[in-house]
């Protein structure tokens, strides 16, 4: 179980593109290195995916989109 608590600044989604481009990592590399569908990451990134619930919830607390808890 992974928790993003409280107290932890949330990022917006273009930070996180911007911390994606600064290091010179591609959506799908950071997706890869994190076991989920670069599809999937793709999605919550631009928008078509809210991040409520399954993946896309836990690859928005990962990407650091909202505070969450993800059950292994």
């Amino acid at each position: 179980m992974v928790f993003v608590g409280e107290g932890i600044e949330m990022k917006t989604v273009e930070q996180v593109r911007e911390e994606l481009r600064n290091r010179g990592e591609t959506i799908a590399q950071w997706a890869r290195k994190n076991g989920f569908e670069p599809d999937h990451v793709r999605n919550v990134l631009y928008g078509r995916a809210k991040g409520h619930w399954g993946s896309a919830h836990a690859i928005a607390v990962k990407l650091g989109l909202k505070n969450g808890e993800i059950v292994e």
